[in-house]
């Protein structure tokens, strides 16, 4: 099983929605499946620029090492050496703050992933973990 374009869509919605509950700043939300291909991408009204970069770095990292951003984050600064040499060898998008979520279904089978930018690390993570749970979907931040 992959994600799909309408599941894909459920997340970028319910990730924008919770951003908007909570009163975050605009977003950039890109759905990656799990061979890394963008499925779906938003950028709010007022996302600045390079969001989109970032967010996928975020998501494709935690495709391309199987964990997710927050883990990598904690790796990075125990192992930068590794962590730099990962982003040179997966062509610079591995962004390691946390934002990019693992996608798996209810039997723990990998999906793809969600990367979010444009308000803090945490509450861009927070909004992917509720855009993935929308769909009815788990998420794997670290």
């Amino acid at each position: 099983m992959a994600i799909d374009l309408q599941t894909a869509r459920t997340v970028v919605e319910g990730a924008r929605a919770a951003a908007r509950e909570k009163g975050f700043k605009p977003l950039t939300v890109v759905v990656l499946d799990a061979g890394g291909h963008v499925v779906a991408a938003e950028r709010e009204d007022g996302s600045s620029t390079k969001r989109f970069e970032i967010a996928f770095g975020k998501a494709h990292g935690a495709i391309a090492l199987g964990l997710g951003s927050r883990a990598l984050m904690a790796r990075a600064e125990q192992q930068p050496y590794f962590i730099a040499a990962a982003t040179a060898a997966v062509g610079g998008s591995l962004v390691p703050v946390p934002g990019g979520v693992l996608v798996r279904d209810g039997s723990g089978t990998l999906l793809g992933a969600v990367g979010v930018s444009g308000d803090t690390s945490d509450n861009d993570e927070a909004a992917a973990v509720a855009g993935v749970e929308a769909a009815g979907l788990q998420a794997q931040p670290d």
